[in-house]
């Protein structure tokens, strides 16, 4: 079964969402930098998913957490601070920036294994 993930809310500094599917292998990062202390419990319906937003994150500028199961992205979500944005392209640009390192990594990795 392939796993989905649906945000439910962001409170208190922790982003909370339902996962159905499999629940193994959770992994949060930001800038290829793993989040300590995501949690994964079972509750009515899937798995509730908790990712603590570390304060030390929070600087001006945008800030994109991917949410990913393996080599799947499952969900991200964006944290905008500092000026007011009036759209959310730079959140969708650094998306983008976090979804190329993470294939150009995979890509020499590849090319290392098959050399």
């Amino acid at each position: 079964m392939e796993a989905t993930l649906t945000k439910t809310r962001i409170r208190e500094g922790v982003w909370q969402g339902l996962l159905t599917g499999a629940s193994e292998g959770i992994e949060v990062t930001l800038l290829g930098e793993k989040i300590a202390g995501v949690t994964v419990t079972p509750c009515p319906g899937g798995h509730e998913v908790r990712v603590p937003i570390p304060a030390a994150v929070l600087n001006d500028g945008v800030q994109t957490f991917l949410i990913r199961q393996g080599a799947e992205t499952l969900a991200h979500f964006t944290i905008i601070t500092g000026v007011a944005m009036e759209d959310d392209l730079r959140a969708e640009i650094d998306l983008l920036r976090a979804e190329l390192d993470m294939l150009k990594r995979a890509f020499r990795r590849h090319c290392v294994e098959t050399a």
